[in-house]
């Protein structure tokens, strides 16, 4: 059984983080959902708490969307809200291409690369911030006492690194270290996403301008590859945005779990 927490009351928001994270990436925005939504949070396979994640032969998104319908299963779900960060999103568009949910919500989704080229981009991104997180998990504790240096340490996924506290800080890098073997079987797998999603299930896509992992130009892509979605920047975000704009992203996800988009959010074109 994957780790999860569960809490809060009214329509269930299932909330899944992006690779080689954990489920208290949603910490800074889920109080506020809680007031409004049953809150599920939990660690996707080899990552966090949860078990590792094992490889069977079939195709990696196969085997993440098994382990979601069995959290589904286990805890009495049927076809919830579901939003994610960067992997996690690109798993709540599958649910929904796949008409398991009621409405899905991409913060930066992943799959939206233009080719091999930036796929590699990507890669190497990851593993730099995976030889970082190994290289500084000795002296992080100290290191992270300064919020300058959380800022400097988590810059390449947010704006305001600071704004995470330093255990935090913390137990996010020795979870990325330890979500390496799983980090690996899903970029060996990994492919654009190009699933259609039928007209009855409402989609909401957001991406920070400020991207420095999945650049804001894959906004573009999601735009033309979801015409029906409701598409809405993030100003200032970075990746991982719920630090860096909480009350946006709490906007977001109220509005994209209620059927749909309807905000006051500049919704501004790409350059």
């Amino acid at each position: 059984m994957l780790a999860y927490e569960r809490f809060g009351s009214g329509e269930p928001l299932v909330l899944v983080h992006g690779i080689s994270h954990r489920r208290q990436a949603w910490y800074p925005v889920a109080e506020q959902l809680a007031e409004h939504r049953e809150v599920i949070l939990f660690d996707l396979p080899g990552h966090g708490e949860s078990p590792d994640l094992v490889g069977d032969g079939r195709p990696v998104k196969e085997i993440l969307q098994d382990h979601l319908l069995e959290l589904f299963f286990e805890l009495g779900l049927e076809r919830p809200h579901i939003a994610g960060n960067s992997l996690g999103g690109r798993i709540a568009l599958e649910a929904a291409a796949d008409g398991l949910v009621s409405s899905a919500t991409g913060l930066s989704p992943a799959g939206f690369w233009k080719g091999d080229r930036d796929f590699a981009y990507i890669r190497a991104h990851f593993a730099v911030l995976m030889t970082a997180a190994r290289a500084t998990r000795p002296v992080a504790p100290r290191l992270a006492g300064s919020g300058l240096a959380r800022k400097l340490m988590l810059g390449s996924l947010m704006t305001h690194g600071e704004r995470l506290d330093r255990d935090r800080v913390v137990g996010d890098l020795t979870c990325m270290v330890r979500a390496r073997p799983a980090l690996k079987t899903i970029m060996e797998g990994a492919f654009p996403f190009e699933s259609p999603i039928g007209e009855g299930i409402p989609v909401t896509v957001a991406w920070g301008s400020k991207d420095r992992l999945l650049l804001p130009y894959q906004a573009e892509r999601a735009r033309r590859q979801l015409p029906s979605a409701e598409h809405v920047w993030l100003e200032g975000s970075g990746h991982v945005p719920m630090s860096d704009d909480v009350a946006g992203v709490v906007d977001v996800l109220l509005r994209g779990s209620s059927h749909g988009l309807r905000s006051t959010i500049a919704d501004v074109g790409v350059a």
